[in-house]
């Protein structure tokens, strides 16, 4: 095992942000690991020197620079760095579950296992399905006094219905209790869900105690940016700011706001290197953040591509342009702040005619965002809507398990994206 492992060296970072990812040497990066990634997985109950992070779990903590900085600079996978620089091993046989129960864990290997082989999924995808299951066995075991998930839904049991399904919700309290973001609560609870359906398909269990759990909770609303209370700009709003734009740097901060869902000071520092335009055939081109308070590090452009590349071109015919979509007027700043994108907002509100109060709060940039939210929420309610007669003739229980169980992710996402779509279309040329 890597020296580093044993004696790990910190240089005097604190955190993520204070590593300068791009610019280190292999060695420099083991010490950065050691000195900034293993404390997050130790908070997160992970052992650093035997569970190997998921990129999923990388790019939830804002570690993504770190995937960039391998694969850019030193031409090297994190399972790579993983094995040959940090000097670690990867052994699933050996993977340390929050359990001992032996029927609990063969169980959860056998649904990774199914998945593997037969939906064809990454080995990347497993990891992260087995790291959002483990939460919730961890999560069970401390809620609930045992490691036995699999006997309170047994065939062969005599476990009550609602016994099981109160363990199981319990251990979602505690996971609702200990999580911020609603998108990680529902992903864990996906992968949960479709691991106890994976369970009755096989007859080893009568009941999925999570099924319909997520009508229980609002993790819908539960962003982590602190904008679940800010009210939602209707399409109207949206159109009428879109309309009253007077030129190309005003219709490009209401496209940043409203079609991307970007926060004020993101749209502030938006710049040309951040937009991958040029994807394969089927892919979306998207917006990358190295830095990001909450959420992915990548923002699906599905609308409004025409208008950036209109400005690209410009800026890239101008010689003194910085990259920046909202360059300062002032020498002493690159870019405008995220004030200015609130004044510029408000005046452009004022010369849309947008009401004085929107449910009582006055037009502010947040609700740009969440109207993006609104939009992409109604998507996912629309592809729902259109599942019913689906589940009705396949004798399914609801749309979800239809979305949950026979769509793939690839194709549900495609189903999302092409709605959204339309209701961004709605309210920028309607």
């Amino acid at each position: 095992m890597s020296d580093a492992a044993s004696s790990p060296r910190g240089r005097g970072w604190s955190g993520v942000e204070d590593v300068p990812w791009t610019l280190l040497d292999l060695d420099e990066l083991v010490d950065a690991y050691w000195a900034v990634v293993a404390p997050k997985l130790e908070a997160d109950g992970l052992d650093p020197k035997l569970e190997k992070p998921t990129h999923g779990w990388l790019r939830e903590r804002d570690l993504r620079p770190l995937l960039y900085a391998l694969r850019e600079h030193h031409d090297r996978t994190f399972a790579q760095f993983w094995a040959k620089d940090l000097g670690l091993e990867a052994d699933e046989a050996g993977y340390e579950w929050a359990t001992d129960d032996d029927r609990t864990i063969e169980a959860v290997e056998s649904f990774l296992a199914s998945r593997r082989e037969r939906k064809g999924l990454a080995e990347s995808s497993i990891d992260t399905i087995r790291y959002r299951l483990n939460r919730y066995v961890r999560a069970y075991r401390e809620e609930n006094g045992t490691g036995d998930l699999v006997t309170p839904v047994a065939r062969d049991g005599d476990v009550p219905a609602y016994e099981a399904v109160d363990a199981c919700w319990a251990a979602f309290d505690r996971l609702h209790a200990e999580l911020d973001g609603g998108q990680t609560k529902r992903r864990i609870h996906l992968a949960v869900s479709n691991w106890y359906a994976h369970l009755v398909r096989r007859k080893w269990a009568t009941v999925n105690p999570a099924d319909g759990l997520d009508d229980e909770f609002d993790w819908s609303a539960t962003n982590g940016d602190g904008d679940a209370d800010t009210p939602c700009l209707a399409t109207e709003h949206v159109r009428a700011l879109y309309r009253a734009a007077a030129d190309e740097e005003e219709r490009l901060l209401v496209l940043a706001l409203c079609a991307w869902g970007l926060r004020p000071n993101e749209v502030a520092r938006l710049h040309a290197r951040q937009f991958v335009l040029d994807v394969p055939d089927g892919d979306v081109p998207y917006i990358e953040f190295r830095e990001r308070k909450n959420g992915p590090g990548e923002v699906s452009l599905l609308y409004g591509r025409e208008e950036l590349e209109t400005r690209l071109a410009a800026g890239a015919a101008d010689d003194e342009w910085s990259g920046y979509l909202f360059p300062s007027p002032h020498a002493s700043r690159e870019h405008v702040s995220r004030w200015t994108v609130w004044n510029r907002f408000r005046r452009l509100a004022d010369r849309a005619g947008l009401p004085d109060e929107i449910d009582g709060v006055s037009p502010s940039p947040k609700m740009g965002r969440r109207f993006w939210y609104d939009a992409y929420s109604s998507s996912l309610d629309v592809v729902l809507g259109s599942l019913d007669e689906i589940a009705s003739e396949q004798g399914s229980s609801s749309a979800e398990v239809v979305l949950r169980n026979y769509l793939s992710d690839s194709r549900a996402r495609q189903l999302r994206r092409e709605h959204m779509r339309e209701r961004l279309a709605e309210a920028f040329e309607g």
